[in-house]
Protein backbone atom coordinates (compact mmCIF):
# COMPACT_ATOMS: atom_id res chain seq x y z
CA UNK A 1 0.00 0.00 0.00
CA UNK A 2 2.79 2.47 0.47
CA UNK A 3 4.69 1.58 -2.48
CA UNK A 4 1.59 2.65 -4.22
CA UNK A 5 1.24 5.77 -2.60
CA UNK A 6 4.73 6.60 -3.36
CA UNK A 7 3.98 5.92 -6.94
CA UNK A 8 0.98 8.28 -6.77
CA UNK A 9 2.78 11.37 -5.21
CA UNK A 10 5.83 11.02 -7.67
CA UNK A 11 3.21 10.92 -10.83
CA UNK A 12 2.24 14.80 -9.52
CA UNK A 13 -0.78 14.44 -7.95
CA UNK A 14 -1.12 16.32 -4.61
CA UNK A 15 0.45 15.22 -1.67
CA UNK A 16 -1.56 16.11 0.67
CA UNK A 17 -4.91 14.87 -1.12
CA UNK A 18 -3.44 11.16 -2.20
CA UNK A 19 -2.40 10.97 1.31
CA UNK A 20 -5.38 12.00 2.92
CA UNK A 21 -7.36 9.50 0.68
CA UNK A 22 -5.27 6.73 1.23
CA UNK A 23 -5.80 6.63 4.58
CA UNK A 24 -9.35 7.04 4.43
CA UNK A 25 -9.05 4.04 2.12
CA UNK A 26 -7.37 2.01 4.81
CA UNK A 27 -8.57 3.80 8.31
CA UNK A 28 -12.00 5.04 7.39
CA UNK A 29 -12.01 6.90 11.27
CA UNK A 30 -9.75 9.23 10.26
CA UNK A 31 -10.63 12.89 8.16
CA UNK A 32 -8.32 15.11 6.06
CA UNK A 33 -8.09 18.98 6.21
CA UNK A 34 -6.01 20.80 4.41
CA UNK A 35 -4.38 23.88 6.21
CA UNK A 36 -1.06 26.35 4.28
CA UNK A 37 1.74 25.94 5.72
CA UNK A 38 4.68 28.67 5.57
CA UNK A 39 5.93 28.08 2.02
CA UNK A 40 2.38 27.90 0.09
CA UNK A 41 2.36 24.28 0.40
CA UNK A 42 -0.31 21.86 1.47
CA UNK A 43 0.22 20.03 4.55
CA UNK A 44 -2.52 17.24 5.68
CA UNK A 45 -3.83 17.89 9.61
CA UNK A 46 -4.89 14.02 10.91
CA UNK A 47 -8.31 14.16 12.95
CA UNK A 48 -8.26 10.71 14.20
CA UNK A 49 -10.84 8.98 17.01
CA UNK A 50 -7.55 7.77 19.06
CA UNK A 51 -4.14 9.36 19.85
CA UNK A 52 -2.52 5.79 19.28
CA UNK A 53 -3.62 5.81 15.44
CA UNK A 54 -1.98 9.28 15.29
CA UNK A 55 1.67 7.22 16.66
CA UNK A 56 0.96 4.52 14.08
CA UNK A 57 1.13 7.27 10.91
CA UNK A 58 3.35 10.11 12.45
CA UNK A 59 6.65 8.38 10.82
CA UNK A 60 5.21 9.47 7.67
CA UNK A 61 7.22 12.40 5.23
CA UNK A 62 5.42 13.46 2.46
CA UNK A 63 7.44 14.81 0.08
CA UNK A 64 6.71 18.58 -1.01
CA UNK A 65 5.44 19.24 2.29
CA UNK A 66 7.38 21.84 4.33
CA UNK A 67 5.88 19.65 7.97
CA UNK A 68 8.33 17.31 8.39
CA UNK A 69 8.68 15.06 11.20
CA UNK A 70 9.24 17.64 14.17
CA UNK A 71 5.81 19.27 13.47
CA UNK A 72 4.33 15.94 12.89
CA UNK A 73 5.23 15.42 17.05
CA UNK A 74 3.75 19.06 17.62
CA UNK A 75 0.32 18.34 16.54
CA UNK A 76 0.26 14.66 18.29
CA UNK A 77 1.63 16.68 21.38
CA UNK A 78 -1.41 18.87 21.17
CA UNK A 79 -3.84 16.59 20.53
CA UNK A 80 -2.63 14.60 23.46
CA UNK A 81 -2.94 17.29 25.92
CA UNK A 82 -6.15 18.54 24.78
CA UNK A 83 -7.03 15.10 25.05
CA UNK A 84 -5.93 14.71 28.53
CA UNK A 85 -7.98 17.91 29.63
CA UNK A 86 -10.96 16.99 28.21
CA UNK A 87 -10.43 13.56 30.32
CA UNK A 88 -9.76 15.62 33.76
CA UNK A 89 -13.16 18.12 32.78
CA UNK A 90 -15.26 15.16 32.32
CA UNK A 91 -14.92 13.87 36.24
CA UNK A 92 -15.84 17.35 37.93
CA UNK A 93 -18.94 18.29 35.31
CA UNK A 94 -21.99 16.66 33.39
CA UNK A 95 -21.76 16.38 29.55
CA UNK A 96 -22.99 19.85 28.95
CA UNK A 97 -21.01 21.66 31.75
CA UNK A 98 -24.15 22.86 33.20
CA UNK A 99 -24.16 20.70 36.41
CA UNK A 100 -21.39 20.26 39.31
CA UNK A 101 -21.39 17.90 42.27
CA UNK A 102 -21.48 18.69 45.83
CA UNK A 103 -19.46 16.36 47.84
CA UNK A 104 -18.25 16.03 51.23
CA UNK A 105 -15.61 17.84 52.57
CA UNK A 106 -12.27 16.75 54.35
CA UNK A 107 -13.49 16.21 58.32
CA UNK A 108 -10.04 15.58 60.09
CA UNK A 109 -7.42 13.93 60.37
CA UNK A 110 -9.21 11.52 62.90
CA UNK A 111 -12.67 11.40 61.43
CA UNK A 112 -13.22 9.09 58.47
CA UNK A 113 -16.97 9.36 58.27
CA UNK A 114 -19.81 11.25 59.52
CA UNK A 115 -23.92 11.47 59.54
CA UNK A 116 -25.96 13.57 57.27
CA UNK A 117 -27.77 15.67 60.11
CA UNK A 118 -30.27 18.22 57.95
CA UNK A 119 -30.40 19.91 54.48
CA UNK A 120 -30.01 23.65 54.63
CA UNK A 121 -31.99 24.33 51.39
CA UNK A 122 -34.49 22.81 49.25
CA UNK A 123 -34.33 21.27 45.87
CA UNK A 124 -34.76 23.98 43.75
CA UNK A 125 -33.56 26.91 45.90
CA UNK A 126 -30.99 29.08 44.79
CA UNK A 127 -27.32 29.28 46.13
CA UNK A 128 -24.48 30.78 45.80
CA UNK A 129 -20.80 29.50 45.95
CA UNK A 130 -19.64 28.72 49.40
CA UNK A 131 -23.15 28.35 50.85
CA UNK A 132 -24.16 25.60 53.15
CA UNK A 133 -26.51 23.30 52.03
CA UNK A 134 -26.34 20.27 54.02
CA UNK A 135 -24.92 19.89 58.01
CA UNK A 136 -22.64 16.59 58.72
CA UNK A 137 -22.58 15.56 62.00
CA UNK A 138 -19.52 13.79 63.51
CA UNK A 139 -18.45 12.21 66.89
CA UNK A 140 -16.85 15.61 67.67
CA UNK A 141 -18.25 18.50 65.17
CA UNK A 142 -20.66 19.65 63.03
CA UNK A 143 -19.38 20.40 59.43
CA UNK A 144 -20.72 22.19 56.65
CA UNK A 145 -21.17 21.11 53.29
CA UNK A 146 -21.28 23.85 51.00
CA UNK A 147 -22.24 24.67 47.26
CA UNK A 148 -19.16 24.85 44.95
CA UNK A 149 -20.40 27.64 42.61
CA UNK A 150 -23.48 29.95 42.24
CA UNK A 151 -26.52 28.08 40.99
CA UNK A 152 -29.82 26.11 41.99
CA UNK A 153 -30.15 23.07 43.55
CA UNK A 154 -31.16 20.51 41.27
CA UNK A 155 -31.14 17.34 43.29
CA UNK A 156 -30.36 15.64 46.48
CA UNK A 157 -28.89 11.90 45.91
CA UNK A 158 -28.06 11.36 49.27
CA UNK A 159 -30.64 11.17 52.47
CA UNK A 160 -30.88 12.20 56.03
CA UNK A 161 -29.23 9.97 58.33
CA UNK A 162 -26.97 8.62 56.04
CA UNK A 163 -23.50 7.24 56.80
CA UNK A 164 -21.16 9.44 54.32
CA UNK A 165 -17.56 9.62 53.88
CA UNK A 166 -14.83 12.33 52.55
CA UNK A 167 -15.78 12.84 48.53
CA UNK A 168 -19.17 11.91 48.79
CA UNK A 169 -21.14 13.38 46.03
CA UNK A 170 -24.79 14.54 48.58
CA UNK A 171 -26.28 16.88 45.58
CA UNK A 172 -26.26 18.05 42.47
CA UNK A 173 -26.28 21.79 41.59
CA UNK A 174 -27.28 23.44 38.63
CA UNK A 175 -25.34 26.56 37.24
CA UNK A 176 -28.29 27.91 35.50
CA UNK A 177 -32.15 27.12 36.28
CA UNK A 178 -32.58 25.42 32.84
CA UNK A 179 -31.50 22.41 34.50
CA UNK A 180 -34.37 22.69 36.98
CA UNK A 181 -37.02 23.63 34.51
CA UNK A 182 -36.60 20.77 32.69
CA UNK A 183 -37.08 18.47 34.33
CA UNK A 184 -39.93 19.81 36.18
CA UNK A 185 -42.38 18.77 33.00
CA UNK A 186 -40.84 15.41 33.45
CA UNK A 187 -41.20 14.84 36.80
CA UNK A 188 -45.47 16.14 35.83
CA UNK A 189 -45.63 13.23 32.97
CA UNK A 190 -44.44 10.66 34.70
CA UNK A 191 -46.90 11.53 37.91
CA UNK A 192 -49.47 11.68 34.94
CA UNK A 193 -48.57 8.41 33.57
CA UNK A 194 -48.78 6.85 36.98
CA UNK A 195 -52.00 8.37 38.54
CA UNK A 196 -53.73 7.21 34.69
CA UNK A 197 -56.35 4.70 35.37
CA UNK A 198 -55.71 1.21 34.42
CA UNK A 199 -58.13 -0.12 31.10
CA UNK A 200 -61.05 -1.85 31.98
CA UNK A 201 -60.02 -5.28 30.45
CA UNK A 202 -57.85 -5.08 33.79
CA UNK A 203 -60.72 -4.19 36.24
CA UNK A 204 -62.82 -6.80 34.78
CA UNK A 205 -60.39 -9.74 35.34
CA UNK A 206 -59.95 -8.44 39.18
CA UNK A 207 -63.24 -8.71 39.64
CA UNK A 208 -63.60 -12.47 38.50
CA UNK A 209 -61.95 -13.90 41.34
CA UNK A 210 -63.62 -11.93 44.07
CA UNK A 211 -67.18 -13.14 42.19
CA UNK A 212 -66.23 -16.31 42.79
CA UNK A 213 -65.27 -16.25 46.29
CA UNK A 214 -68.88 -14.12 46.52
CA UNK A 215 -70.50 -16.83 45.44
CA UNK A 216 -69.62 -19.90 47.57
CA UNK A 217 -69.04 -18.02 50.95
CA UNK A 218 -67.76 -20.14 53.78
CA UNK A 219 -70.36 -21.90 56.00
CA UNK A 220 -69.52 -19.68 59.67
CA UNK A 221 -69.43 -21.98 62.97
CA UNK A 222 -70.94 -20.80 65.65
CA UNK A 223 -69.04 -18.94 68.12
CA UNK A 224 -68.34 -20.35 71.61
CA UNK A 225 -68.03 -17.60 74.18
CA UNK A 226 -65.22 -15.75 74.76
CA UNK A 227 -62.23 -16.41 77.49
CA UNK A 228 -62.21 -14.09 79.99
CA UNK A 229 -59.26 -11.95 80.02
CA UNK A 230 -56.15 -12.98 82.19
CA UNK A 231 -56.49 -11.48 85.34
CA UNK A 232 -53.58 -9.71 86.74
CA UNK A 233 -51.56 -10.89 90.14
CA UNK A 234 -51.01 -8.22 92.84
CA UNK A 235 -47.44 -8.37 92.25
CA UNK A 236 -47.63 -7.93 88.28
CA UNK A 237 -46.20 -4.05 87.41
CA UNK A 238 -48.85 -2.26 85.24
CA UNK A 239 -46.50 -1.20 82.27
CA UNK A 240 -47.72 2.27 79.96
CA UNK A 241 -48.65 0.93 77.05
CA UNK A 242 -45.86 1.29 74.15
CA UNK A 243 -47.58 4.07 72.74
CA UNK A 244 -46.42 6.29 75.00
CA UNK A 245 -42.79 5.53 73.83
CA UNK A 246 -40.46 7.00 71.13
CA UNK A 247 -37.19 5.81 69.84
CA UNK A 248 -34.94 8.04 68.75
CA UNK A 249 -31.51 7.15 67.72
CA UNK A 250 -28.56 8.76 69.61
CA UNK A 251 -25.83 11.13 67.49
CA UNK A 252 -23.04 10.58 66.82
CA UNK A 253 -21.68 13.55 69.36
CA UNK A 254 -23.88 11.56 71.85
CA UNK A 255 -22.32 8.14 71.30
CA UNK A 256 -18.53 9.49 71.42
CA UNK A 257 -19.12 11.16 74.75
CA UNK A 258 -20.86 8.19 76.21
CA UNK A 259 -17.99 5.78 74.97
CA UNK A 260 -15.40 8.13 76.00
CA UNK A 261 -16.97 8.48 79.45
CA UNK A 262 -17.37 4.98 80.04
CA UNK A 263 -13.70 4.10 78.88
CA UNK A 264 -12.72 6.99 81.84
CA UNK A 265 -14.43 4.62 83.94
CA UNK A 266 -12.96 1.89 83.00
CA UNK A 267 -9.56 2.85 82.99
CA UNK A 268 -8.74 5.48 85.79
CA UNK A 269 -8.68 4.52 89.34
CA UNK A 270 -10.88 7.76 90.37
CA UNK A 271 -11.52 9.03 93.46
CA UNK A 272 -12.77 12.62 94.07
CA UNK A 273 -11.97 14.96 96.82
CA UNK A 274 -13.79 18.43 98.19
CA UNK A 275 -13.49 21.48 99.54
CA UNK A 276 -15.62 24.67 99.73
CA UNK A 277 -14.46 28.62 99.03
CA UNK A 278 -15.59 31.47 100.86
CA UNK A 279 -16.58 33.54 97.18
CA UNK A 280 -16.93 37.40 99.65
CA UNK A 281 -12.97 38.75 98.13
CA UNK A 282 -13.35 37.69 94.52
CA UNK A 283 -16.73 38.74 94.30
CA UNK A 284 -16.09 42.58 95.84
CA UNK A 285 -13.47 42.26 93.13
CA UNK A 286 -15.71 42.06 90.47
CA UNK A 287 -17.93 44.10 91.11
CA UNK A 288 -15.83 47.28 92.37
CA UNK A 289 -13.76 46.91 88.86
CA UNK A 290 -16.64 45.51 86.47
CA UNK A 291 -17.25 48.49 84.96
CA UNK A 292 -13.81 49.82 84.30
CA UNK A 293 -12.64 46.06 83.03
CA UNK A 294 -15.76 46.49 80.74
CA UNK A 295 -14.86 49.82 79.41
CA UNK A 296 -11.03 48.65 78.88
CA UNK A 297 -11.50 45.73 77.05
CA UNK A 298 -15.24 45.32 75.99
CA UNK A 299 -15.73 42.45 78.05
CA UNK A 300 -17.46 41.76 81.17
CA UNK A 301 -15.19 40.19 84.59
CA UNK A 302 -16.77 36.81 85.02
CA UNK A 303 -15.98 34.14 87.96
CA UNK A 304 -14.07 31.26 85.29
CA UNK A 305 -11.16 33.93 84.64
CA UNK A 306 -10.36 34.11 88.80
CA UNK A 307 -10.73 29.87 88.67
CA UNK A 308 -8.68 29.32 85.69
CA UNK A 309 -5.67 31.43 86.65
CA UNK A 310 -5.95 29.83 90.36
CA UNK A 311 -5.82 26.51 88.69
CA UNK A 312 -2.93 27.12 86.96
CA UNK A 313 -1.23 28.50 89.93
CA UNK A 314 -1.96 24.91 91.50
CA UNK A 315 -0.97 23.12 88.75
CA UNK A 316 2.59 25.27 89.13
CA UNK A 317 2.35 24.35 92.39
CA UNK A 318 1.66 20.38 91.65
CA UNK A 319 3.09 19.18 88.36
CA UNK A 320 2.08 15.91 89.04
CA UNK A 321 -1.49 16.89 89.03
CA UNK A 322 -0.65 17.96 85.09
CA UNK A 323 0.89 15.04 84.24
CA UNK A 324 -0.29 11.28 82.58
CA UNK A 325 0.75 8.10 82.96
CA UNK A 326 1.39 6.06 79.47
CA UNK A 327 2.27 2.87 79.64
CA UNK A 328 5.31 2.11 82.40
CA UNK A 329 5.62 6.01 82.19
CA UNK A 330 4.87 9.25 83.34
CA UNK A 331 4.74 12.19 80.96
CA UNK A 332 5.00 15.86 82.29
CA UNK A 333 3.96 18.12 80.96
CA UNK A 334 5.61 21.18 80.55
CA UNK A 335 2.61 23.93 79.70
CA UNK A 336 -0.93 24.57 80.79
CA UNK A 337 -3.40 24.09 78.82
CA UNK A 338 -6.94 24.05 80.65
CA UNK A 339 -10.06 22.85 78.68
CA UNK A 340 -13.36 24.44 79.87
CA UNK A 341 -16.50 21.69 79.33
CA UNK A 342 -19.24 23.32 77.71
CA UNK A 343 -23.07 22.08 77.78
CA UNK A 344 -24.67 22.86 74.30
CA UNK A 345 -27.81 21.57 72.79
CA UNK A 346 -26.11 18.82 70.91
CA UNK A 347 -23.82 17.09 73.85
CA UNK A 348 -21.18 18.47 75.56
CA UNK A 349 -17.79 19.90 73.93
CA UNK A 350 -14.39 20.90 75.94
CA UNK A 351 -12.71 23.58 73.77
CA UNK A 352 -9.21 24.37 75.13
CA UNK A 353 -7.68 27.72 76.49
CA UNK A 354 -4.08 27.32 74.98
CA UNK A 355 -1.18 28.61 77.37
CA UNK A 356 -3.25 29.30 80.25
CA UNK A 357 -0.65 30.75 82.33
CA UNK A 358 0.56 33.36 79.69
CA UNK A 359 -3.21 34.73 79.52
CA UNK A 360 -4.12 37.84 81.97
CA UNK A 361 -7.98 37.98 82.87
CA UNK A 362 -9.37 39.86 80.05
CA UNK A 363 -7.59 37.64 77.69
CA UNK A 364 -9.07 34.09 79.52
CA UNK A 365 -12.22 35.99 79.41
CA UNK A 366 -12.54 36.38 75.97
CA UNK A 367 -10.58 33.10 74.90
CA UNK A 368 -13.68 31.35 76.94
CA UNK A 369 -16.91 33.58 75.35
CA UNK A 370 -15.59 33.22 71.72
CA UNK A 371 -14.91 29.41 72.32
CA UNK A 372 -18.29 29.28 73.84
CA UNK A 373 -20.29 30.94 70.94
CA UNK A 374 -18.47 28.87 68.55
CA UNK A 375 -19.63 25.40 70.71
CA UNK A 376 -23.01 26.92 70.65
CA UNK A 377 -23.33 27.60 66.88
CA UNK A 378 -22.08 24.19 66.27
CA UNK A 379 -19.42 26.19 64.50
CA UNK A 380 -16.48 25.11 66.67
CA UNK A 381 -13.04 23.10 65.01
CA UNK A 382 -11.51 19.99 66.03
CA UNK A 383 -7.92 21.58 66.48
CA UNK A 384 -10.20 23.79 69.52
CA UNK A 385 -11.24 20.91 71.04
CA UNK A 386 -7.79 18.72 70.80
CA UNK A 387 -5.02 18.38 73.66
CA UNK A 388 -5.89 20.04 77.25
CA UNK A 389 -4.03 18.94 80.03
CA UNK A 390 -6.39 20.09 83.22
CA UNK A 391 -10.54 20.74 82.86
CA UNK A 392 -12.61 22.86 84.64
CA UNK A 393 -16.35 22.00 84.71
CA UNK A 394 -18.34 24.54 86.14
CA UNK A 395 -21.98 23.00 87.06
CA UNK A 396 -23.16 26.05 88.69
CA UNK A 397 -24.02 27.66 86.39
CA UNK A 398 -27.27 25.20 86.04
CA UNK A 399 -27.57 25.37 89.85
CA UNK A 400 -25.45 21.99 90.81
CA UNK A 401 -24.77 22.64 94.92
CA UNK A 402 -22.61 19.44 94.47
CA UNK A 403 -20.81 16.97 92.25
CA UNK A 404 -18.40 14.20 91.03
CA UNK A 405 -17.31 15.01 87.65
CA UNK A 406 -15.51 12.53 85.41
CA UNK A 407 -11.83 12.55 84.45
CA UNK A 408 -11.86 13.82 80.47
CA UNK A 409 -9.12 11.38 79.26
CA UNK A 410 -6.29 11.55 78.74
CA UNK A 411 -5.72 13.91 81.44
CA UNK A 412 -5.60 12.85 84.99
CA UNK A 413 -7.64 15.41 86.76
CA UNK A 414 -10.43 17.47 86.64
CA UNK A 415 -12.01 20.13 88.79
CA UNK A 416 -15.55 20.94 89.16
CA UNK A 417 -17.34 24.19 90.09
CA UNK A 418 -20.85 24.74 91.79
CA UNK A 419 -23.59 27.03 92.62
CA UNK A 420 -22.63 29.96 95.06
CA UNK A 421 -24.86 29.75 98.22
CA UNK A 422 -25.30 31.90 100.94
CA UNK A 423 -24.75 29.55 104.02
CA UNK A 424 -23.92 30.76 108.02
CA UNK A 425 -19.97 30.17 108.56
CA UNK A 426 -18.20 31.37 111.81
CA UNK A 427 -15.79 34.13 111.03
CA UNK A 428 -13.51 35.38 113.51
CA UNK A 429 -16.13 33.96 116.50
CA UNK A 430 -19.08 35.01 115.11
CA UNK A 431 -21.32 33.44 112.76
CA UNK A 432 -22.00 35.51 109.76
CA UNK A 433 -23.71 34.92 106.14
CA UNK A 434 -20.88 34.24 103.64
CA UNK A 435 -21.36 33.35 99.98
CA UNK A 436 -19.61 29.92 99.60
CA UNK A 437 -19.25 27.64 97.21
CA UNK A 438 -18.43 24.11 97.18
CA UNK A 439 -15.32 22.83 94.63
CA UNK A 440 -14.10 19.41 93.99
CA UNK A 441 -11.57 17.53 92.47
CA UNK A 442 -11.60 14.25 90.58
CA UNK A 443 -8.38 12.91 89.82
CA UNK A 444 -6.49 9.43 89.02
CA UNK A 445 -5.64 7.44 91.81
CA UNK A 446 -2.51 5.09 90.53
CA UNK A 447 -0.65 8.43 89.98
CA UNK A 448 -1.75 11.37 92.11
CA UNK A 449 -2.02 10.39 95.85
CA UNK A 450 -4.65 11.98 98.33
CA UNK A 451 -1.79 14.53 99.53
CA UNK A 452 -1.53 16.36 96.10
CA UNK A 453 -4.90 16.53 95.39
CA UNK A 454 -5.63 17.85 99.02
CA UNK A 455 -3.02 20.36 98.23
CA UNK A 456 -3.93 21.62 95.00
CA UNK A 457 -7.78 22.06 96.03
CA UNK A 458 -6.05 24.09 99.43
CA UNK A 459 -4.19 25.89 96.65
CA UNK A 460 -7.45 26.95 94.99
CA UNK A 461 -8.90 28.16 97.72
CA UNK A 462 -6.41 30.36 99.12
CA UNK A 463 -6.10 32.06 95.81
CA UNK A 464 -9.84 32.34 94.93
CA UNK A 465 -9.90 33.84 98.64
CA UNK A 466 -7.35 35.99 98.40
CA UNK A 467 -6.52 37.26 94.83
CA UNK A 468 -3.45 39.10 95.79
CA UNK A 469 -1.84 36.15 96.12
CA UNK A 470 -1.42 35.79 92.27
CA UNK A 471 0.20 39.16 92.09
CA UNK A 472 2.62 38.72 94.85
CA UNK A 473 3.16 34.42 93.65
CA UNK A 474 2.75 33.44 97.84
Amino acid sequence: MLGALRRKVASGSSSASVLGKSLQAIWPGASASRVSSDAGKEMLLLKPRGIAHVRNFSHLVVPGCSAGLTKTRAVVAIIQSEAIMQKSCRAFSSGDGDLVDAVVPFMGESITDGTLATFLKKPGDRVAADEPIAQIETDKVTIDVVSPQDGVIQEYVAKEGDTVEPGTKIAVISKSADGVASAAPFEKKSEKVASKPSPPGDTVKEDKPKAKVEASPAVEKPKGPSPPPPKRTATEPVLPPKERERRVPMTRLRKRVATRLKDSQNTFAMLTTFNEVDMTNLMKLRSDYKDAFVEKHGVKLGFMSGFVKAAVSALQHQPIVNAVIDGDDIIYRDYIDISIAVGTPKGLVVPVIRDAGGMNFAEIEKTINSLAKKANDGTISIDEMAGGSFTISNGGVYGSLLSTPIINPPQSAIMGMHSIVSRPMVVGGNIVPRPMMYIALTYDHRLIDGREAVFFLRRIKDVVEDPRRLLLDV
